[in-house]
């Protein structure tokens, strides 16, 4: 305890303590101009930048690009790491990780990001794992919604199922549906094991059963392979009515790391602050000259795939 104390004192001296950070960014109404683009597209490194372009439609290229700012953003205002200095790499599992040597004198810093439907969100916590997810509910493009449910039949328990289908009507079942897939989606990626898990041996007891828009909950709770999860809390939020988001927060499993107390640290939840362009671009530092092709072959893409049913009026 006493070498956790020391990294601690450490870290408060060389940085700020990253606190609790729940931001979304709304890239489905964001119709950059050029300058924006460009500018945005100077701020991230060449790989990422070669990345985002090759994507089809310009829906998945405005999700990737918010959700590296909203990265670089983080580190560079809480950590105080110059944003051309920042060093990100990826787990095997694709998880976005900080590689920069002041980490070494900062314990347990993880944040995670999601990009779904309209929104890019990040979340951040200096003490616990995070993992975190958004789903815009909305009907399947090419089948029914009986279909899809057979489809997806094996990702859930029987008392989710159950849940599921005493939700309603295919809209209200559909809701609840994405809702439970925030929820295990969070916290495989808190944990960082990927796609491999068997989601069955999660099951969420989910509550309230109907969240209000705007509203942070933590009332639901997890148990794997049978076993309540005590030492993990999820909040759950709609960012508005169709959009469901869910955190997963819990305790770091590493060896030599200190022990974080989830309910305490956790006791004060936070909403999460929607940005502008303006706030992702706010502490960038260009790292590449501009490149007007950059923007002719953004302009060239489609803004996303057609979609065959709509919601409900």
């Amino acid at each position: 305890m006493r070498l956790c104390k020391e990294a601690a004192a450490a870290a408060a001296w060389l940085s700020p303590k990253m606190e609790r950070v729940r931001w979304a960014f709304s890239f489905g109404s964001w119709q950059p101009r050029c300058s924006e683009w460009l500018l945005a597209a100077r701020s991230v490194p060449e790989e990422e930048r070669e990345r985002i372009d090759k994507f089809v439609f310009a829906k998945d290229a405005k999700a990737a690009m918010s959700g590296h700012l909203l990265i670089r953003k983080l580190i560079a205002e809480k950590l105080k790491i110059p944003w051309n200095e920042i060093q990100l790499k990826r787990t095997a599992k694709g998880k976005p990780f900080l590689a920069h040597p002041i980490l070494d004198m900062i314990p347990n810093f993880n944040f995670n990001i999601s990009h779904q439907g309209d929104y890019t969100v990040l979340a951040a916590d200096s003490d616990l794992q995070v993992g975190v997810d958004i789903m815009k509910t909305e009907f399947p493009g090419s089948s029914s919604v009986a279909e899809f449910f057979r489809i997806m039949n094996r990702q859930f328990t029987v008392h989710e199922w159950n849940t599921i289908k005493m939700a309603g009507d295919e809209w209200s079942q559909l809701d609840m549906f994405h809702r439970y897939w925030t929820l295990k989606e969070s916290f495989i990626k808190a944990i960082g094991v990927g796609v491999a898990f068997d989601l069955q041996r999660i099951e969420f007891h989910v509550s309230p059963l109907y969240l209000e828009e705007g509203q942070i909950y933590k009332e639901t709770i997890m148990f794997l392979d049978g076993e309540q999860e005590e030492d993990w809390v999820f909040e759950e939020t709609m960012l508005d009515d169709r959009h469901h988001v869910a955190v997963a927060l819990g305790k770091e499993d590493s060896f030599g790391k200190c022990p974080a107390q989830v309910q305490e640290n956790n006791r004060d939840l936070s909403k999460f602050i929607l940005l502008t362009y303006e706030d992702l671009i706010s502490s960038a530092i260009t790292m590449a000259p501009e490149d007007p092709m950059y923007w002719n072959n953004f302009k060239a893409k489609k803004e996303r795939p057609s979609r065959q049913r709509q919601m409900p009026v």
